[in-house]
């Protein structure tokens, strides 16, 4: 197997976890950023509100987008399976 196959197949890889985590990832950072400025705002200092409130939003982010998830990566797969051949040889 060609050393720039093995890059591009690793390259693909990681965009497509990066593209799988990136909505969760961008919850738990706007929550917190907003959980972060309210408790500045009323100086509550707790630190299991930031903890729960990530929990439960990055919880719902996930369900919505379960479906969508499933997808692309059943969609890379049969991809990469697809073009197992092509690739040993």
């Amino acid at each position: 197997m060609p050393f720039a196959m093995v890059l591009d197949l690793a390259r693909s890889a990681l965009v497509l976890a990066l593209e799988l985590a990136a909505p969760m990832l961008l919850t738990a950072l706007a929550v917190g950023l907003i959980v972060s400025v309210l408790q500045a705002v009323t100086q509550l200092q707790e630190q299991s509100i930031a903890f729960v409130a990530k929990l439960f939003a990055v919880g719902a982010v996930f369900l919505l987008s379960l479906s969508w998830t499933l997808h692309v990566a059943v969609k890379y797969t049969a991809e990469l399976l697809r073009a197992l051949p092509t690739l040993v040889s």
